[in-house]
């Protein structure tokens, strides 16, 4: 369902048979993003803030995920273990990019990018197609009780939560999107570990400062 590129861009198949979409999610062996868009990032800040992009490109302030359906604008964000997320609305012609850590998968910024879909372009859950990008997985994905009782109303089944333990960050933004209405049929789970796949990904919980970062961007082809 993803297929690495020539030119080191892990793209998902669904995503890459639509003609008027571009996407892709970077890999150690990237060359560099597609030319000719007006690219828009973010300063991320692990936060629920959502950006509607129209014209603007650069740095468009603190938040962590961008939406637009405007066609040229490139949706860039920035990872190294937390979940990248791309949403694709075929019949409104809408994207977005979100970036979710920990804090931002219990924040719901994902919801919140969806919502904003919703609100700003009429789209419809059951017409999203979303893509899971490179990530840190479970099995590598350790945290405190602190953290990881945030975590019980994700996973209601865990009897685990109060105590040290791993924590599906990719699950739990699966079914984020299965609550808001998306078809389980239309996420798309790359399934690759940052932190296990070091010849290929950047993690920060494996390099700590040593480690870079990873674009992963969609947009709307002119």
């Amino acid at each position: 369902m993803f297929t690495l590129h020539s030119d080191g861009i892990l793209r998902a198949d669904a995503f890459s048979a639509l003609p008027w979409l571009e996407h892709g999610f970077e890999t150690r062996e990237s060359r560099c993003l597609p030319r000719g868009y007006r690219v828009a990032t973010l300063k991320q800040i692990h936060s629920a803030r959502v950006t509607l992009v129209r014209e603007e490109e650069g740095v468009l302030g603190e938040a962590d995920a961008l939406v637009t359906r405007y066609p040229g604008a490139l949706l860039s964000i920035r990872t190294a273990d937390c979940v990248p997320i791309l949403i694709a609305d075929p019949d409104a012609r809408a994207v977005a990019a979100v970036h979710a850590g920990w804090r931002g998968v219990v924040a719901g910024v994902l919801p919140r990018a969806v919502e904003t879909m919703q609100t700003e372009f009429g789209s419809r859950a059951g017409s999203l197609l979303a893509a899971i990008g490179p990530c840190i997985r479970r099995d590598a994905f350790e945290v405190g009780e602190e953290v990881a009782a945030q975590f019980q109303d994700l996973f209601p089944e865990r009897r685990d939560l109060d105590r040290k333990t791993h924590v599906d960050l990719a699950e739990a933004c699966a079914r984020q999107l299965a609550a808001m209405g998306v078809p389980a049929e239309a996420v798309f789970d790359c399934g690759r570990c940052s932190y296990r796949e070091a010849a290929l990904f950047h993690s920060f919980r494996r390099d700590r400062e040593a480690s870079g970062r990873m674009v992963s961007f969609v947009g709307i082809r002119q």
